[in-house]
C-alpha cells in the first residue's frame, strides 16, 4: 500500500467554503481541467480548478457527509522540494514554485475528532510524496497557512498508520507537539483545547 502522509485541518463547518476557495488559489494557473461546480451543505456554491473522483461533473454535497477532491497545489521551492524535483518531479516554475503531483483532499463535514467541526484532510498520492510531506518545511507552511487563512483551529501532520500525530497549528499558533505526548496524552485532550464551534 505504501506511505500515506497528510495534513488534517479542523475548522468550523461555516468556514469550509472559505477553505476550499483558499485551496483553489494554490492551484497552478496552467492546469487544464474543466471547472468543478460544487454545492456545499447549507447551499454555498463554488467553482474549483479540481476534479472529484477524476471527473468534472457538478457535485452536490447538500446531503453528503464527505467530499473527495483530486487537487494539484503549488509550493515554494525549498531544499527538500528541489531534491524531489531532481529525481521524481517536474522542474520548478519561473516564479520559484513547484507542482509535485496529486494531493488528494477529503472534506468531512462532521470530523472524526469532533462532530461540531469539519475537517479538510490533504494527503500525498505516493510514498515519495509522503516522505516529501514529512521533510519539506514549505509544504508544512502551506498547510498551516491554509489553516490560518481559513479560520481553522488545528492542523495535524498525520502518518495515516494510527500512530502519534504532530500538532502543527493550534488556536492561532504554530507548534510541534505530539498527540500521545506530555501536553496531549490523547486526541481527547487535544480537542478539549478547541473553542466551541458555535462561537
Amino acid at each position: 500500500m505504501g506511505l500515506i502522509y497528510g495534513y488534517d485541518i479542523y475548522l468550523r463547518p461555516r468556514n469550509v467554503a472559505k477553505a476550499l476557495a483558499n485551496l483553489a488559489e494554490l492551484a497552478p494557473q496552467t492546469r487544464d481541467v474543466s471547472p468543478l461546480e460544487l454545492t456545499l451543505p447549507g447551499g454555498d456554491r463554488l467553482v474549483l480548478p479540481f476534479t472529484s473522483h477524476f471527473k468534472s461533473e457538478p457535485v452536490d454535497c447538500s446531503t453528503s457527509s464527505t467530499l473527495e477532491l483530486d487537487t494539484s497545489i503549488m509550493f515554494d521551492v525549498d531544499d527538500a522540494l528541489r531534491e524531489y524535483a531532481e529525481t521524481d518531479g517536474p522542474e520548478p516554475e519561473a516564479d520559484g514554485r513547484i507542482q509535485i503531483g496529486y494531493v488528494y483532499a477529503t472534506i468531512r463535514f462532521e470530523s472524526f475528532l469532533h462532530p461540531g467541526y469539519a475537517s479538510l484532510e490533504c494527503w500525498a498520492a505516493t510514498s515519495g510524496m509522503s516522505r516529501l510531506f514529512a521533510r519539506s518545511t514549505n509544504i508544512r507552511k502551506v498547510f498551516t497557512g491554509l489553516t490560518a487563512a481559513s479560520g481553522g483551529v488545528c492542523c495535524l501532520f498525520d502518518t495515516g498508520d494510527g500512530g502519534p500525530e504532530q500538532v502543527c497549528w493550534l488556536n492561532g499558533e504554530t507548534t510541534q507537539e505530539m498527540v500521545s505526548g506530555p501536553r496531549f496524552p490523547d486526541r481527547r485532550a487535544l480537542v478539549a483545547t478547541w473553542p466551541d464551534p458555535e462561537k
